[in-house]
């Protein structure tokens, strides 16, 4: 699943969102891994960034817990204080880290945040294994909450969803660049909102349903995280294709290499120049940069921009819909710009 790249850093604002909910909910996300298994906690620590491989201490990025503020800022933007939201903060963030493990065992990735990644570390038995640890443990700290059977509810649709969104985007591997079968902008778009909009989404409802809002709030909180998801994915896919690696942490047209079916490229598939880019997508021999400058051409690169702006818009409407604190609300938002204007 989508994660920050390690070098991007967030402007003061955004950077200081973030680091006062994680203040918040980092002493319950501790306190909850430590409920493990030794073995699975010190896996889950080195996760998280807080350990060595063999327990040493360490200080690691382990990611820059948007999720986690997202739940705060639910909380309070339905006017309650944000440490209501903290055990549907604590486990989305368990969620999300049991997508990781797993999701670098299925695309076989080696390294994460400059890392070698869990499997790589301790073997692909043991991080599946702590993967599922953090699932249990991410269904254990909710049931247990006020609200805990809504809220349960909450975070089983959204996982169905992030499922749903993974399969798919292994299933676009297989498929080819070109006729009846291949990959529409349309089944993009469903994927990147169920594989990385999901959990964003239900972050923020948890948030607001733990801090007491109303059922439309709480949807359409969900509404916007789910929008906001599908605009971190393509700009990702930006990033991935044109970031600079000094600030992304990536290489290069990396995406490309991989031949990866991300927005730019199959937007550009939709252009009159599908053929002759399909045919460089189907070459190894196939230099990345003409790739890439012919997707740009073909107009894939600002049919990306303009997506990921259709879904900015898309948050806004949610979030104008409802009554919601203005503070909070303008700190939502300080994350959506950091989320989706990195370096574009």
């Amino acid at each position: 699943m989508t994660t920050f790249p390690s070098a991007v850093q967030a402007p003061a604002d955004a950077r200081h969102v973030l680091d006062r909910c994680r203040a918040l909910v980092r002493p319950a996300l501790r306190e909850a891994v430590g409920r493990t298994h030794p073995w699975v906690g010190e896996m889950a620590a080195y996760s998280f960034g807080w350990c060595e491989v063999g327990g040493a201490p360490a200080v690691a990025s382990g990611g820059k817990g948007i999720r986690q503020a997202l739940a705060v800022l639910g909380a309070e933007a339905a006017g309650a204080p944000g440490r209501v939201a903290v055990p549907g903060a604590v486990a989305v963030e368990l969620v999300h880290a049991f997508s990781l493990l797993h999701d670098d065992i299925m695309d076989g990735d080696t390294s994460r945040r400059g890392r070698p990644t869990v499997w790589q570390a301790y073997g692909t038995g043991p991080a599946v294994l702590a993967g599922d640890a953090l699932f249990a443990l991410a269904v254990e700290t909710l049931a247990t909450a006020p609200a805990g059977a809504r809220a349960v509810r909450l975070l089983s649709v959204a996982l169905q969803d992030l499922v749903r969104g993974q399969a798919d985007d292994l299933l676009f591997a297989t498929r080819p660049w070109t006729g009846p079968e291949r990959v529409r902008p349309d089944e993009y778009r469903a994927m990147a909102e169920h594989k990385t909009g999901a959990l964003l989404g239900c972050a923020a409802a948890l948030g607001a349903l733990l801090g007491g809002a109303p059922p439309a709030t709480v949807t359409a909180l969900d509404r916007a995280g789910r929008h906001l998801g599908v605009a971190f994915q393509v700009v990702d896919d930006l990033l991935g294709i044109w970031g600079d690696p000094e600030v992304t942490g990536k290489p290069v047209y990396g995406d490309l290499r991989e031949r990866k079916k991300t927005f730019p490229v199959l937007a550009a598939l939709d252009s009159p120049a599908a053929g002759r880019l399909s045919g460089l997508l189907g070459s190894a021999a196939a230099d990345p940069g003409e790739v890439a400058a012919l997707v740009a051409e073909a107009g894939g690169r600002s049919a990306a921009l303009a997506e990921a702006r259709r879904h900015v818009t898309a948050v806004e409407a949610a979030l104008a819909h409802v009554p919601l604190k203005a503070g909070p609300i303008g700190e939502l938002r300080s994350l959506l710009d950091f989320l989706v204007r990195r370096d574009l």
